[in-house]
């Protein structure tokens, strides 16, 4: 189909100017159509998605504000260009308010016309484009990143849900590589602030007296080295969402600045005497018990109160067994089309031993483990032979015999069996017919061995 300059529906009842319009503008280059009726015209914009409408005020059965306000309701994303003979201020006016585009008077002028339908495809295509970047900026950045069925993930979603559209202040807090930073950025996504910046600072990686210029700026001639005056992170993300990562890391003097910007949401940069005030969201993240940083004295009290309004964990990774073969399935997938191999997913015995695998790096270890395993497959399906030698060292015959110590080979195989159960149970919020069903048994069978091992929710979160 040959290309266009858009796509237009031209609506009036007089035959002569409507055919005169529809030539003009198809001469210029846009696929053009033609309706005599209110009725008609709606008719079409249902079968078809305009890029313009052009429409009389007068028309046969309803006026042209009729359309309009169906269109406003229905195609919102559709620009209408009003047309009358009788044009007044009024009319332009009312036009304008219940959402036409642009409102022209008869007998139109060509170059006019041409020139405000530009305009208005213009503004849709800028409209669609933003549309698009939001939905890939929710995909890439949104809740729906941050994978997990399991029931401690499903608490932590309803959390971030519940506190994402207001201001309040949340401290993320779990192990190095349990993905603080994905959930930091969904928090953002789904707020109001989301058309604002987001800004991280990982405050753990710079020195003391950079981190306090990085946070707050400087101005020129405020140490040896500041050639000229740096805007800060706090300004960078005024009117959105400020991440500070590694906040246990702070020095006393900084935590006393951050304080300040927490109460008043103001501050100086260092070496001035100018207080600029923001509007920021604060979002931290510790892998540190700040409480006992509390304790002995190294983070202040007081900020500790301030930042401990809303705090979500982020469950390590040998906490959500059940989540495993979810996770390595979508960056299977991730590194598969970035890659270009045909792989198809992990055989049954790799994923008993991603399951049975301790992570210590978490979400981000098993990222590279999947990775690796894309990188160095040979068939269409990962094996165990592609992980890496360190989870087959840590699931060896004797880590097993370490478990069990000097126990008879009885007692040595329910251990694991006990543990296993327990995990999946966990896995599944103690939901005994979802528990049964991950682990391939009926629900009797799951009783049975739950009576047999003594197993129960309190004796498990006693």
């Amino acid at each position: 189909m040959k290309n266009t300059l858009g796509n237009l529906l031209i609506v009036d009842d007089d035959r002569h100017i409507l055919e005169a319009m529809a030539d003009y503008l198809r001469r210029l280059g846009y696929r053009t159509e033609t309706a005599a009726t209110c009725q008609s015209a709606i008719d079409r914009m249902q079968e078809f998605p305009f890029d313009g409408v052009v429409c009389d005020v007068n028309l046969p059965d309803q006026d042209g504000f009729y359309l309009l306000d169906w269109a406003t309701k229905n195609k919102p994303e559709t620009p209408i260009i009003m047309l009358t003979g009788y044009g007044t201020i009024e009319s332009a006016v009312e036009a304008i308010r219940i959402g036409a585009f642009d409102y022209l008077t008869k007998p139109v002028i060509d170059d006019e016309l041409n020139l405000s339908i530009q305009r208005a495809i213009g503004q849709k295509r800028i409209v669609e484009e933003n549309k698009n970047l939001k939905a890939q900026l929710d995909q890439k950045y949104g809740l729906a990143n941050v994978i997990g069925r399991d029931y401690k993930m499903a608490k932590m979603f309803d959390l971030i849900e519940s506190v994402a559209e207001t201001r309040t202040t949340v401290l993320i807090l779990g192990e190095n590589g349990t993905g603080k930073t994905m959930t930091a950025r969904a928090i953002h996504q789904l707020s109001d602030r989301r058309d604002k910046p987001f800004v991280e600072v990982a405050c753990g990686a710079l020195p003391d007296s950079l981190l306090e210029s990085e946070l707050f700026g400087h101005v020129q001639g405020a140490f040896t080295g500041a050639s000229h005056e740096k805007m800060g992170k706090f300004l960078q993300a005024d009117g959105g969402t400020i991440f500070l990562d590694e906040i246990a890391t702070a020095s006393p003097q900084l935590q006393v600045k951050l304080l300040r910007v927490l109460q008043d949401r103001e501050f100086e940069p260092v070496g001035g005497t100018k207080t600029h005030k923001v509007n920021v969201r604060l979002v931290l993240a510790t892998n540190e018990n700040l409480e006992e940083r509390v304790a002995d004295g190294t983070f202040r009290q007081d900020l500790f109160y301030r930042i401990n309004v809303i705090s979500l964990t982020q469950p390590p990774l040998r906490e959500r067994v059940g989540d495993i073969p979810l996770l390595a399935d979508h960056y299977l997938q991730q590194f598969v089309e970035q890659i270009g191999k045909p792989i198809q997913g992990f055989d049954e015995h790799a994923i008993q031993l991603l399951q049975r695998y301790s992570w210590p790096g978490n979400v981000r270890e098993l990222v590279n483990v999947v990775e690796r395993a894309v990188v160095l497959a040979n068939s269409k399906t990962i094996t165990a032979a592609d992980l890496p030698e360190t989870i087959h060292k840590q699931i060896d015959a004797g880590k097993l015999a370490a478990h069990f110590g000097g126990n008879s080979l009885k007692s040595a195989l329910a251990n694991p069996e006990r543990q296993i159960l327990i995990e999946a149970l966990e896995a599944n919020g103690w939901n005994r017919q979802q528990t049964a069903t991950m682990l391939g048994v009926n629900r009797t069978t799951l009783y049975k061995k739950m009576k047999k091992f003594d197993i129960t929710f309190e004796s498990c979160h006693a």
